[in-house]
């Protein structure tokens, strides 16, 4: 797989900064910076689309994230009177 180049602009402030901080490879930075974006943006594109034909209401689903905000309070709380 070959590599490509990719130009951007970055205000002068930055620039500094970023020059300032010797040993760092500004390069896989970006790659893994850029990676991880386009992964997390393609799973929310899955996510819109699953979602899209949802009946859900905000009620539900505001029901829904109380009974595992609960669920995960009281796992924690039986995890931390075994230590």
């Amino acid at each position: 797989m070959g590599n490509v180049t990719l130009t951007l602009s970055i205000p002068k402030e930055l620039k500094s900064e970023i020059l300032s901080l010797k040993g760092v490879n500004w390069s896989e930075e970006t790659r893994s910076f850029l990676k991880t974006r386009v992964e997390r943006l393609k799973a929310l594109r899955k996510l819109d689309l699953a979602l899209k034909e949802s009946k859900l209401t905000d009620s539900d689903i505001d029901e829904i994230s109380a009974k595992i905000k609960k669920g995960i309070s009281q796992k924690h709380g039986q995890w931390s009177k075994k230590i």
